[in-house]
């Protein structure tokens, strides 16, 4: 049978066992810091760095992972595997995917499908998750292809941030630009649709849109039908107490058949900023 290696970005947020789990190869983003570039979750890890964000008086800066990067472990993995499947952050989001497809055309002697996940951080994860598994049983190139394409629909990503700065800032506020304008004691709710982030609602407290995350999770689990198995995620930006009570709520009202629990990855967090609180799931 045709073993298939799967690749994806550090946007993915994936946790370590997943990722061992699954042998799903991780390229890091990069953050810069002043004078210094930190690859994502290697040079630096979420709890320090947002110890150093607080610290900065001017914003850190991400940058993709370079065709380089991408070849290096695509060459690596080449040496193993009869095909790969490599699954970045959603084009409108990052440049990432133009790295990973400069770099297949450098891999001449194992066919490399690049997908846009047309998502990030949780909703990435799952549909990385969903092509690993596939893989792991066994499946070829096609099928494991199949079993990520026909995920990113099904993918919910929603998400409060304590000030939309970072993602204007950081340019991939897209249509939450609308927002922008938002009181200070207004909260922004967020989701990922069609490949970037939208607003949903204005809420007037982060408790509220906790509650709302919960509430609109349950509608659309409502108007979903399918009965089907529940996956579900919770990922916050230096916000582990409000993440954990998220998490209970989250177990307690839907019961998840799989879930997890991540700290955003710096190269996310930075375009998010700390105190970001976010919920993603999908229904297989």
């Amino acid at each position: 049978m045709t073993r298939v290696a799967v690749v994806t970005d550090s946007g993915a947020n994936l946790p370590l066992e997943a990722q061992h789990q699954y042998g799903i190869r991780i390229v890091p983003l990069k953050v810069i810091f002043e004078d210094q570039t930190l690859r994502d979750g290697v040079d630096v890890e979420p709890s320090r760095f947002y110890e150093l964000l607080g610290a900065v008086s001017e914003l850190p800066t991400t940058s993709q992972p370079s065709t380089g990067d991408f070849f290096e472990v695509y060459s690596g993995l080449s040496e193993e595997a009869d095909a790969i499947v490599s699954i970045p952050l959603s084009e409108l989001l990052s440049g990432t995917i133009k790295s990973a497809l400069a770099a297949r055309e450098l891999v001449n002697h194992v066919p490399i499908e690049v997908i846009d996940s047309r998502s990030a951080s949780l909703g990435l994860g799952f549909v990385v998750l969903a092509a690993a598994r596939a893989a792991r049983l066994d499946k070829s190139l096609p099928e494991v292809v199949a079993a990520a394409q026909q995920l990113i629909p099904k993918i919910n990503v929603i998400f409060v941030v304590d000030t939309l700065k970072y993602l204007h800032m950081g340019g991939r506020i897209g249509g939450a630009s609308a927002m922008l304008g938002t009181a200070l004691n207004i909260k922004p709710l967020l989701h990922l649709c069609d490949g970037e982030v939208n607003p949903l609602e204005r809420v007037r407290s982060k408790c509220r849109a906790t509650e709302r995350m919960l509430e609109i999770m349950a509608q659309r689990l409502q108007e979903d039908r399918s009965n089907g198995v529940l996956h579900a995620a919770v990922a916050h930006a230096d916000r582990a107490d409000e993440a954990l009570e998220l998490k209970q709520q989250v177990l307690s009202r839907f019961q998840p058949a799989e879930f997890y629990l991540t700290e955003l990855t710096p190269a996310i967090g930075t375009h998010v900023g700390p105190g970001t609180l976010g919920l993603g799931w999908y229904v297989e």
